[in-house]
This record gives structure tokens, sequence and C-alpha cells, in this order.
């Protein structure tokens, strides 16, 4: 159960979360793997299975994240792609209703992203989302992801805030694990992170749907 009287702190992740996970699932599912058999004379599949692979053995890395680390391992200009398909690039129901709720409720909201500061600057150029937020991280001014420890300790540092009073909202579980580990006491995730994408089911964490549902009650909802 979540009443706003024991939160002071929200932190937001961005992908899946904030905005619509549709525009990132487009481009390393789909456009990626399309551009990558065309560039290098693979058949669609044998591209497929190469880059997912790889994407497998990465998961939960630093490098999963960086658009650096994926320009070099697929002699593509990944920022290149993500502008091809900002027009993709939207906030999920009510979430910039509900960062205008937090200010209005005087909590200190901060983004929390494992994306690359590049991937970033194209979706803040497309939403303006930074100015909504008191404060912007991303995994890579940390050299830790999100499923590091490392990661909430350096948070703890640069942005101190108290765990027994924060709210961690994300798409990803491997991270709410992370940071119960951590000690953050009240975690949410989302069960809907792609609008093209059917409701998740069997979630580990309370989910939340829309975020019109925080907005206007103080409990969390149930999860699916």
């Amino acid at each position: 159960m979540i009443s706003w009287d024991a939160i002071d702190t929200v932190l937001l992740d961005m992908d899946g979360t904030l905005l619509d996970l549709a525009y990132d699932n487009t481009l390393w599912t789909r456009v990626l793997p399309e551009r990558f058999s065309a560039t290098h004379d693979w058949t669609l599949d044998r591209a497929v299975s190469h880059l997912f692979d790889h994407m497998d053995e990465r998961k939960g890395q630093l490098e999963f994240y960086c658009l650096d680390y994926w320009a070099e391992f697929t002699g593509l200009d990944i920022v290149a792609l993500h502008h091809e398909l900002a027009a993709l690039i939207r906030f999920r129901p009510n979430a910039r209703e509900f960062l205008d709720h937090l200010a209005g409720l005087e909590r200190r909201s901060v983004l929390v992203t494992n994306a690359h500061r590049d991937s970033l600057a194209v979706k803040n150029r497309h939403t303006n989302l930074e100015p909504l937020l008191d404060a912007v991280v991303s995994c890579h001014d940390y050299g830790a992801p999100k499923e590091s420890e490392v990661f909430w300790h350096t948070l703890m540092r640069e942005h101190p805030f108290d765990p027994g009073r924060t709210l961690l909202i994300d798409d990803n579980a491997a991270v709410l694990d992370s940071a119960e580990r951590f000690g953050i006491a009240h975690v949410l995730t989302v069960a809907q992170p792609d609008s093209q994408r059917p409701p998740r089911d069997g979630l580990k964490h309370a989910a939340v749907h829309d975020f019109r549902d925080l907005m206007h009650d103080q409990k969390t909802p149930t999860a699916s």
C-alpha cells in the first residue's frame, strides 16, 4: 500500500515507464536487424540471430544500453536510427500529467534511466521531458546499470534520498529487484510498457496500468 504521505521522492524510469516502449522495440527488434541485414548482405534470419544472441549475452550489463557499443558492433549509425523513428516517441497514458501532479504535491521527481545520453537527448528533443523533472540521471553517468547496486549507492551520494520514503516506478523486474535489495521501500512496475503489445501478466511486482490510477488513488494497484 502506498500513501503519498509516505513518499518524498519518486524515481522514474523512462523507456516503458514514462515513454511508450513501442519506439525502442521497433528500433531494436525490427529496424536494426533489417538495416544490419541490408548493410552486411546477410539474410534477415541470420542478422536477427546474430544480434539477438549478442544482446542476450550483454543483457543487464552497461554495454547493453550503450549506443556507442552497438554502433561499433553493428557498423551502423545508431543515433541516426533513433532520429529516423522519432515520430514514434510519445508519453505513456497520463505520464506527463503525472509529472505535473508530483510537482503539485511537492514531491521530488528524478528520472533514473539506463538509456544512453544520446538516446535521452533524442527523446527529450521530441517530448521536452527533462524540464518536467527535478533531476535526470543516466546509468552511463555512473558507469553502472540500474541492475547493479553500484548505481543506487552512487545515486544516493549524488542525489541524497531516504530509501524508506522513496517510490521507484520501472518496467524492468531486474531493476526493481536491485532497488529493493538496496532498500527502496516502494516499487511499482508497468503493466503495458509497449502500447503495441498486450498488457503483461504474471508480474512479480505490483503494476500500474495508467498513471491516472496514481493521481486519484492513495493505494497502489495490485499486480496483474
